[in-house]
C-alpha cells in the first residue's frame, strides 16, 4: 500500500477523547474511508496522491457539510493564517484599480518595493509573471496579484504617454496594513473615520485618530464600517467600549458545547459622548456587526446604509498534525437585545440552528429592532443606480488613463476644479476610444463625470486618500449621516 501520512493526519483529527458511545461509530466511519483509500490506491489507473486527495478533497468536502465557513488549512495556508494574525502581510506598496482585463496603479507608497522598482501612479500593469492581464476577469486578477505579492514577480508595465512596454522585477517586503485607513474632518466639528477591518491594535488606532481630530470636543462622528469583513473580536469589544457606558453588554456567545459568555464594557472605561452615525452595507460582517449591533441596541448610534452581511459564527482554530489546521464553528454571536447576527444558512448541518427569531426585539429606549440575521439599519439607503455611461467609464478605466495623460502635461494645485475645457478634451479622448455618448446622456451625467475625473486626477497627483475624501463627500449615505448629526434627521 502506497498511502502516505495525510491519511494519518485525518485520523489524528478524530484521536481526541470520545465518549464510549461515540467510539464505535467514529471507528466504523473511519474504517470505510481506509477501505476506500486502499482500494483506490491498489486498483486506480493512476497512482493516488494522498496529499491532494485529503487536503483538496476528503477533508474540505467533510467540512462543507457543516457550514460554508468551517475551513481546513494545509501547511502553507496555515502558515499564511498565522502571519495574517500578526497584522502583517507581504506586499509591494501599491494601491491599484482592478478592472476586467486591466490593472492600473493609483498610488505607490514611499520607501516600498514598488517605489524602488520605479512604479508610479498612472502606470498600467500589462502582465504578471507571464500572465496576460487582458485575458483575466476581476476574480482571476485578484488571485494572480495575491499570489505575486508572496514572492519575486516580473511585471510588464506601460507608463502614461509612452507606448513602450518595460519589464520590472519586484520583490515583496513585510508591510503593515493599518486597519483605520481613513480619518479626517468631514465638516466643522464632525469627523469621519473608516475601519477597514479589526486587528489587535484597531481600538487604540480609533482612539488615537479621534483624539487627533478633536477628541471629546467633536460634535459628531461618522463611523464607516462598510466593506469591513470583521477580524479580531477583542478589537471590536475595545472599539465599542470607546462609545458605550461602563458595564454595558456588548455581545453574547451561545453554542451547543460552549458555555454561554457575555462581554461587557470595562468598568474603568471613559467613553466619548458625542453623537454617532454608523454606516454599514452588505459587506459589513462579523466584528463590524458586533460593534454596530451594540451601538444600535443601546441607542448610542443611528445606523445607516444597507443590511449587513450576517456573519455571527464563533470560530476556533485548532492546530493539527504536520503543520495543518482547521477552523470550526462552535457557537454564535448575539447583540445585547438578543438578536442573532448570523443569517440563515441552508444546505448544511447548521441549517436549523441558524433559523433564528426575527423579533421584534427592542433597544434600551424601547425602539423596535428586527432580527433574523445581520444588522438592519435604522434607515436603509442603497447606492444610486448607475447609468450605462457611468458603468462603462468605471469598468473601462478610461478616466484614470485620461487623468494620467493630463498630468503628464499639466500641473494641478490643491484646490483645482475640472473646467469645461477639460471635459471637452475628455469627450474627444472617449470618442477616440469608441465611447461616444449622446448629447442628452452626456448632459445628464456631466456633473458625475466632472466629480469622478477630479477624483482620478487627485488620486494620481496627491494620493488615493485625498481622492477617497472627494468621493465620500459625494456619497449619499455620508450626506445623510451629516444631516443626522446636524440635527436634520
Amino acid at each position: 500500500m502506497h498511502v502516505k501520512w495525510p491519511l494519518i493526519a485525518l485520523i489524528c483529527i478524530y484521536s481526541q477523547p470520545l465518549f464510549a458511545d461515540d467510539v464505535s461509530e467514529v471507528s466504523g466511519q473511519l474504517r470505510k474511508i481506509v477501505e476506500l483509500v486502499v482500494k483506490i490506491d491498489k486498483e486506480a489507473a493512476d497512482p493516488l496522491d494522498m496529499s491532494v486527495a485529503m487536503y483538496q478533497g476528503a477533508i474540505p468536502a467533510m467540512l462543507r457539510t457543516l457550514d460554508p465557513h468551517s475551513t481546513f488549512f494545509d501547511p502553507d495556508q496555515f502558515e499564511q493564517l498565522q502571519q495574517t494574525q500578526e497584522s502583517e502581510s507581504q506586499g509591494f506598496g501599491t494601491i491599484v484599480s482592478i478592472l476586467p482585463g486591466r490593472v492600473l496603479v493609483l498610488q505607490v507608497m514611499n520607501s516600498t518595493p514598488a517605489a524602488r522598482a520605479g512604479l508610479s501612479g498612472g502606470d498600467e500593469i500589462l502582465a504578471v509573471n507571464g500572465y496576460d492581464v487582458a485575458q483575466l476577469n476581476v476574480e482571476q486578477l485578484m488571485e494572480l496579484l495575491g499570489t505575486a505579492r508572496q514572492k519575486r514577480a516580473l511585471l510588464y508595465v506601460r507608463h502614461p504617454g509612452n507606448p513602450a512596454v518595460v519589464d520590472i522585477t519586484i520583490s515583496p517586503d513585510l508591510l503593515e496594513e493599518p486597519s483605520v485607513d481613513r480619518a479626517f474632518m468631514m465638516a466643522p466639528g464632525i469627523a469621519y473615520l473608516h475601519i477597514a477591518n479589526f486587528e489587535q491594535a484597531t481600538g487604540k488606532l480609533v482612539n488615537r485618530e479621534i483624539e487627533r481630530l478633536g477628541g471629546e470636543y467633536l460634535k459628531g462622528l461618522i463611523l464607516d464600517l462598510r466593506n469591513n469583513p470583521g477580524g479580531v473580536v477583542n478589537a471590536a469589544l475595545e472599539t465599542a467600549s470607546l462609545f458605550l457606558a461602563p458595564d454595558q453588554l456588548v455581545f453574547s456567545i451561545k453554542g451547543r458545547n460552549k458555555e454561554a459568555e457575555d462581554s461587557y464594557v470595562p468598568r474603568s472605561s471613559k467613553p466619548y459622548t458625542f453623537p454617532i452615525t454608523v454606516l454599514v452595507n452588505g459587506r459589513s460582517a462579523s466584528a463590524s456587526e458586533i460593534v454596530t449591533g451594540a451601538l444600535q441596541d443601546h441607542d448610542r448610534a443611528v445606523v445607516l446604509g444597507e443590511p449587513s452581511y450576517g456573519k455571527g459564527l464563533v470560530q476556533q482554530v485548532y492546530p493539527l498534525s504536520h503543520g495543518t489546521g482547521v477552523a470550526l464553528t462552535v457557537a454564535f454571536y448575539y447583540t445585547p437585545s438578543g438578536r442573532s447576527i448570523q443569517k440563515p444558512l441552508s444546505g448544511g448541518q447548521l441549517d436549523a440552528a441558524t433559523r433564528v427569531a426575527k423579533g421584534p426585539f427592542h433597544s434600551d429606549s424601547g425602539r423596535t429592532l428586527m432580527g433574523g440575521g445581520g444588522i438592519q439599519p435604522d434607515r436603509v439607503i442603497y447606492p444610486a443606480p448607475q447609468s450605462q455611461l457611468q458603468s462603462v467609464l468605471d469598468v473601462s478605466g478610461l478616466l484614470t488613463t485620461f487623468a494620467g495623460e493630463y498630468l503628464r502635461t499639466h500641473k494641478v494645485s490643491d484646490g483645482f476644479e475640472v473646467s469645461s475645457g477639460m471635459l471637452d478634451d475628455l469627450r474627444i479622448f472617449l470618442a477616440e476610444n469608441r465611447v461616444q455618448p449622446g448629447v442628452a446622456e452626456w448632459s445628464a451625467t456631466r456633473e458625475w463625470i466632472a466629480g469622478r475625473l477630479k477624483q482620478e486626477i487627485v488620486n494620481l497627483a496627491f494620493g488615493v486618500a485625498r481622492g477617497d475624501e472627494l468621493e465620500l463627500r459625494r456619497d449619499l449615505v455620508v450626506q445623510e449621516a451629516l444631516k443626522q448629526l446636524r440635527g436634520g434627521g
